[in-house]
């Protein structure tokens, strides 16, 4: 696979996406969660209103990269994505009539400190946002006293959970001008994708599709600046008794790069604490390839994933928020080492 071979360009996109840009989920107890997202992992609060709360990394110029809004049942309720001119929102737009896909216009300031935007059902089964504007925030990049936690300073991207990978990839890839940087195959002949991590923003990756009962959120992907504010995060968790906090990690992705650990929030929600990943900017990078017998591609060192980490996910709410999508079982087998 070469990203010349893998669809369309950036340029030839009929939007254009600049990055993945925020989440917001679903959590039964709003004052439990900025607990654990705020006191213990360090990300700021840009602002708390009724039901909601908007939350920011340190490094972040804008609003909010994570919105927190108190319902009965955890799930994602919708993911997001910056577009880079508010003309892309209206080609957006006639892209999903064209399509038929279900959206519906967001007016400045119905997401708070977002300007306006368009919501959609994807094909895959996801609500997915579009926006241009977000009111600006004070950056606490060199506010060093204010560092706690493992200090977050941006989110990087999201890994979903599809039923069919293929198709997933060629609608990134084919109709969205996403690039590919790594991708998982069986060693079946012929060999199928298994997983695909694509980007916009020249790093690793804005979405990584990965093959399991979908559709659902397997987690967040959050930006730390170095190996030791993943070890912190470990200390402070353990050290207020929080232990099953920790999922999976400290560890080493093969796939990436990334060092990584992974966590549980108060409602289950999945994130990712990551660093040390690379840049993808020139225009002739090549995908790279793994074969999924390769136990190197998920873990280059560290303890193998627990069974629940191909079992559990967040479940996704539909356009208008009033029910959780049906999940479908995935075309492939999801656990890796039943492959040939």
């Amino acid at each position: 696979m070469t990203n010349e071979s893998a669809g369309l360009s950036p340029a030839q996109a009929p939007f254009d996406i600049v990055r993945f840009g925020h989440a917001e989920l679903v959590v039964e107890d709003l004052d439990r969660s900025l607990q654990f997202y705020c006191e213990s992992l360090g990300f700021v609060l840009t602002e708390r209103t009724d039901g909601h709360a908007f939350l920011r990394g340190l490094e972040e110029r804008v609003h909010h990269s994570l919105a927190l809004r108190q319902g009965a049942v955890p799930a994602v309720s919708h993911v997001a994505f910056r577009v880079r001119t508010e003309e892309d929102l209206e080609r957006a737009a006639a892209f999903c009539h064209a399509a038929k896909l279900a959206s519906r216009r967001l007016e400045a300031g119905e997401e708070r400190g977002q300007g306006p935007a368009l919501r959609f059902q994807d094909p895959l089964g996801f609500t997915v946002e579009l926006f241009y504007a977000m009111d600006s925030a004070e950056r606490f990049l060199q506010r060093f006293d204010l560092y706690r936690g493992a200090a977050p300073m941006r989110v990087d991207h999201l890994n979903l959970f599809v039923p069919d990978v293929a198709m997933a990839h060629r609608y990134y890839t084919e109709q969205l001008g996403f690039r590919c940087s790594e991708y998982t195959e069986t060693a079946s002949v012929p060999p199928q994708v298994w997983a695909s991590w694509l980007y916009r923003k020249p790093s690793v990756h804005d979405v990584a599709l990965m093959n399991g009962a979908g559709p659902r959120v397997h987690h967040l992907g959050f930006w730390v600046p170095d190996q030791q504010s993943v070890l912190r995060a470990c200390d402070i968790l353990a050290a207020k008794g929080e232990v099953a906090a920790l999922e999976r990690g400290p560890g080493r992705h093969g796939i990436s790069n990334a060092f990584f650990l992974y966590l549980r929030d108060p409602d289950g929600h999945r994130i990712e604490l990551y660093t040390g990943d690379y840049l993808t900017a020139d225009p002739d990078f090549a995908p790279i390839r793994w074969r999924l017998d390769d136990p190197r591609r998920q873990t280059f060192w560290g303890h193998s994933a627990p069974e629940r980490w191909f079992e559990e996910a967040s479940p996704v709410l539909n356009l208008d928020g009033s029910r959780t999508i049906s999940t479908v079982a995935p075309s492939l087998s999801d656990r890796p080492d039943t492959m040939t």
